[in-house]
């Protein structure tokens, strides 16, 4: 499938809804900037990814879709279609797949509409994509929906803008933790999007354990608010006294904490991915997911830790596993042992 003979002025972008996915869709936004130079391009998306939006490089303008909550009923949904109408959109790109996302855009009078041809959303489209098998890396699968628009794709990584007042208080939030600006300090997010992902907790306590008393280096612990008391039982279980920020970061600031450490330490989530924008040194810790498919892509050469168990289970979404053998599998020993390596070099 070719490009159009005139070049989109004005280019949308319906992005997907979680903080990982949207990591994966920044190369879109660096391909789209480097082919069209002179357009206007904004990203439409749900609330929760905001925060991180605003550090893509190549997004002229944010528009947020709140489909659970102001934009939920009918009506607010025409005002939606009406906005998007007075914007005079050229071409859209939806790497999102939802049904009704695609009508939207046809509702929104957008001529030109490229996106995956499933759930019956062909008759919504102009330029219907077909879709990519399921063992392709979630990046790839973005990056296809402007390839088969005819839009050259040279560079696959993500990386993100790090805002200078996220970075004020990130130092001023250290600095009232007994961390000085200059001193080094590693980073674990012990949690993940769900519990499949979890490295068990008294892991996460002895290596935290090991990592401050035989390499007396400074640990602190960054989660969401809702991880709050997860976070303390694991310090408690270390029987050492980690910075715990839990609940104290917000998105941006939690880019701005990982671009400052010596060293991030996360399971497969939204914020290992983050620190692979932002760090050089990062450990990520993989069981359930297939890092073929969701291995960050950002400027950090990754150490992933991810052991074949023989469960036959690829991408696992068996939430009732009763004993999540696949991330016990990883070994305190193997990702301490990572980490000498790398703070030592």
């Amino acid at each position: 499938m070719s490009a159009p003979q005139n070049d989109p002025k004005e280019i949308l972008v319906f992005n997907v809804n979680w903080l990982g996915d949207v990591i994966f869709s920044i190369p879109v936004f660096k391909a789209l900037r480097k082919n069209y130079p002179q357009a206007s391009i904004t990203c439409l998306a749900v609330p929760r990814v905001k925060e991180i939006l605003e550090c893509v490089p190549g997004i002229d303008e944010i528009i947020i879709y709140d489909e659970k909550g102001k934009d939920r009923g009918l009506f607010a949904k025409i005002n939606l279609i009406r906005c998007l109408r007075q914007k005079s959109f050229d071409t859209v790109f939806l790497l999102h797949g939802s049904w009704s996302r695609a009508l939207l855009m046809l509702l929104a009078n957008i001529p030109t509409r490229v996106g995956y041809q499933k759930k019956g959303r062909s008759r919504f489209l102009t330029h219907p994509v077909e879709p990519v098998g399921d063992e392709v890396h979630k990046a790839d699968i973005y990056l296809n929906v402007i390839e088969s628009f005819g839009v050259p794709v040279w560079d696959k990584t993500s990386q993100l803008n790090v805002p200078a007042e996220a970075k004020e208080a990130v130092v001023k939030m250290l600095t009232g933790n007994d961390i000085k600006a200059d001193e080094p300090f590693i980073v674990v997010h012990t949690s993940g999007n769900w519990n499949l992902k979890r490295w068990p907790s008294f892991y996460w306590a002895e290596l935290i354990k090991i990592l401050m008393t035989e390499l007396r280096i400074k640990v602190v612990i960054s989660e969401g608010p809702k991880e709050l008391e997860w976070a303390k039982e694991i310090a408690k279980q270390s029987q050492v006294t980690p910075v715990i920020l839990a609940g104290k970061t917000n998105l941006q600031e939690l880019i701005a904490l990982m671009e400052k450490a010596v060293l991030v330490i996360s399971a497969d989530s939204g914020p290992l991915h983050i620190a692979s924008c932002v760090n050089h040194n990062v450990i990520g810790i993989y069981g359930p997911t297939m890092p073929s498919t969701t291995a960050p892509r950002g400027k950090a050469k990754v150490q992933i830790f991810h052991k074949d168990v023989g469960c036959n289970r690829a991408s696992c979404y068996y939430l009732a596993c009763p004993d999540n053998i696949c991330m016990q599998a990883v070994t305190v020993e193997d990702v301490f042992t990572a980490a000498k390596r790398i703070l030592g070099n």
